[in-house]
């Protein structure tokens, strides 16, 4: 992190603490349980560890019920904020099948 807060630019970010910054996930805990069981795919790839790195441009694919949903990193949050500020870091790609 730089002084100011923010994420060096062109930087990465643990997936558990990206998941948890933009609300994809209930709690940090429950983010790092999802990678380190297999639940999660980044680019299309299982992970199992939850300090997998993830960079703007990123795909993550993860359980959403009895489906999946998928998003595009589009920056790396500096913390975790109110939900307008937590859903302008991804974009939504599909949610459910």
């Amino acid at each position: 992190m730089e002084p100011s807060g923010l994420p060096p630019q062109g930087g990465t970010l643990r997936i558990d603490k990206f998941l948890w910054f933009t609300r994809l996930a209930r709690s940090r805990s429950y983010a790092q349980a999802l990678a380190e069981e297999g639940h999660i795919r980044l680019n299309g790839r299982r992970i199992d560890r939850a300090h997998a790195p993830v960079r703007p441009g990123d795909l993550i694919t993860l359980p959403h019920g009895a489906s999946a949903r998928v998003v595009r990193v589009s920056m790396l949050p500096a913390r975790r904020g109110p939900a307008p500020e937590a859903q302008s870091c991804y974009e939504e790609i599909r949610v459910g099948d």
